[in-house]
């Protein structure tokens, strides 16, 4: 069992950087793809960024691709997504999940944090 919980959201103009963090329970973080989605009303969760086990294969969403940055610290057992160059269009709420597999399919997750809000002002 894991337990997910998001942190960082907020509100910031356009152009602007925040910087989510999701703390993980429990001894076997590392052993976990993390994933990074988001999801504004009435439509699905969106694929951000996914980060394998050892974090050396990472992948993005086309609408973040080279202004978000997605880490993890297996010690600290967190992952990080850093955005930057915010746009209102990326107005969500942000989850983290964990599962075996990085993906961009929200069904290979196992684990889901509560969200936290960003929202991005024009």
């Amino acid at each position: 069992q894991v337990q997910l919980v998001e942190s960082g959201g907020g509100l910031v103009q356009a152009g602007g950087s925040l910087r989510l963090s999701c703390a993980a329970s429990g001894r076997t973080f590392s052993t976990y793809a993390l994933g990074w989605f988001r999801q504004v009303p009435g439509k699905a969760r969106e694929f951000v960024a996914a980060i394998r086990r050892n974090g050396e294969s990472i992948d993005y969403g086309d609408s973040v691709k080279g202004r978000f940055t997605i880490s993890r610290d297996n010690a600290k057992n967190t992952v990080y997504l850093q955005m930057s160059s915010l746009k209102p269009g990326d107005t969500a709420v942000y989850y983290c999940a964990a599962g075996l597999l990085a993906s961009r399919s929200t069904g290979l997750y196992d684990y889901w944090g509560q969200g936290t809000q960003v929202t991005v002002s024009s």
